[in-house]
């Protein structure tokens, strides 16, 4: 079936991108028709409470949809649910689905996300070994975390820690392995990493750092039953949870002939290099005018500022993406919040200690504020949105200072 009216903006994905445009289309009145397109059978919902709350059976399926499927359509955007899309055709601006129809578009966008990046060793397709990413990878894992039972997470990133958080509190016997020399390497700094490192160990966590894993033992009935390391060691378990990070969906820009590079190249506007294509969220490779460079970000904040920033483009307005990125991770009862990239800082600052209640950590590159890690601290990741905004110099005295109110440095 063609759709054959003239106007019709179609969104591709059912993530926070993609939620967030339909509901800023809904604010700014947009006149067009507009439909969204996903191969899940949910409406757009939120993933970060997949390895926490979720997970954990704190809360229920509905509360992680941004809004009820109802809100979209009774105010006239329609939601293709469960259907995938096959193909792009830019020629004729249409968009072969998996049921057989053709969707017209005279504007479409891009929130395809991302797809978790995948083990390739020994018995990586045995039973009991998961993958998190999406609503129904959840309640599988979940249906396994079972008090007793021993569960080895692959990778001490976000996700494999919120993870193990969340199974040792159901009693659940957790290893987490990590390849790198510290958690969380890639994001954070050493301190953080330490920190972390004593969080888990003293809540029984088994982490094993610069472990390297080579392959998966089978057991029963096809079911895992082991983890091989490549110093030749074994580790028992009963359920693996591989988090070794994701990679952005980026099949159907690449076949339909767009320009991508680690992601789908947009400018500061989510233009793609095709004028009537537009591209956000993690699958996006973007210009972003805070840092002057392009790059890719896997973050909540970067699928909700962009997802505003292209419906400003639609709407014919001119609002450009230049927000500084911000993260946030919940493990036991820690809240640590994060804001800018620390990957190029030449200083770092201690405020308070590892041992207070709330400390955080400033990174510097020149003097300049560029990024602050805080853990339950809210007032420094507050002021440290700021100071990386503005780019502000700001001595190691005065941040390293408590008796200085953090707000008097802005």
């Amino acid at each position: 079936m063609v759709n054959k009216k003239k106007e019709t903006t179609v969104i591709v994905g059912g993530g926070h991108a993609a939620g967030t445009l339909l509901t800023a289309l809904l604010q700014k009145k947009y006149q067009h028709e507009v439909v969204l397109v996903s191969d899940e059978p949910h409406p757009p919902y939120q993933r970060p409470p997949l390895s926490k709350s979720y997970l954990a059976g704190e809360v229920d399926q509905s509360s992680l949809y941004l809004k009820p499927r109802s809100v979209y359509e009774s105010a006239g955007q329609q939601l293709r649910l469960g259907v995938r899309v096959e193909g792009i055709d830019r020629y004729e601006k249409s968009i072969k689905l998996s049921d057989q129809s053709t969707l017209k578009y005279d504007r479409l966008v891009l929130a395809t996300g991302s797809h978790v990046r995948r083990l390739k060793a020994p018995g990586s397709d045995l039973k009991g070994i998961h993958y998190l990413h999406d609503i129904a990878d959840t309640d599988a894992l979940r249906n396994q975390l079972v008090p007793g039972k021993r569960l080895v997470i692959v990778g001490g990133g976000y996700i494999g820690l919120e993870v193990a958080a969340s199974a040792t509190k159901k009693g659940v016997h957790v290893t987490v392995l990590e390849a790198a020399e510290r958690l969380m390497q890639r994001v954070t700094g050493p301190e953080m990493s330490a920190f972390f490192y004593a969080k888990h160990t003293d809540a029984g966590v088994d982490v094993r750092l610069d472990t390297a894993v080579t392959g998966f033992e089978s057991g029963d009935k096809g079911r895992v039953a082991g983890v091989t390391l490549a110093d030749g060691g074994n580790v028992p378990a009963d359920i693996v949870l591989v988090s070794i990070g994701v990679i952005p969906e980026t099949t159907l820009a690449e076949h339909a002939g767009l320009l991508c590079d680690d992601g789908i190249v947009v400018d500061e506007f989510t233009r793609t290099d095709d004028r009537d294509i537009l591209a956000i969220g993690d699958c996006t490779r973007h210009r972003n005018l805070f840092f002057d460079k392009m790059q890719r970000l896997e973050s909540v904040a970067n699928a909700v500022d962009q997802a505003r920033t292209a419906a400003a483009t639609l709407m014919g307005e001119e609002m450009p993406y230049d927000s500084a990125p911000w993260f946030w991770s919940n493990q036991y009862d820690v809240r640590l919040q994060m804001v800018g990239l620390s990957q190029n800082h030449d200083q770092r600052v201690l405020r308070g200690t590892t041992n207070d209640k709330g400390f955080a950590v400033f990174y510097l590159l020149e003097g300049s504020v560029i990024a602050v890690d805080a853990v339950n601290l809210p007032i420094a990741f507050m002021v440290g949105k700021q100071l990386v905004q503005q780019r502000k110099s700001v001595s190691a005295d005065a941040l390293s200072n408590t008796d200085i109110e953090l707000k008097s440095l802005i």
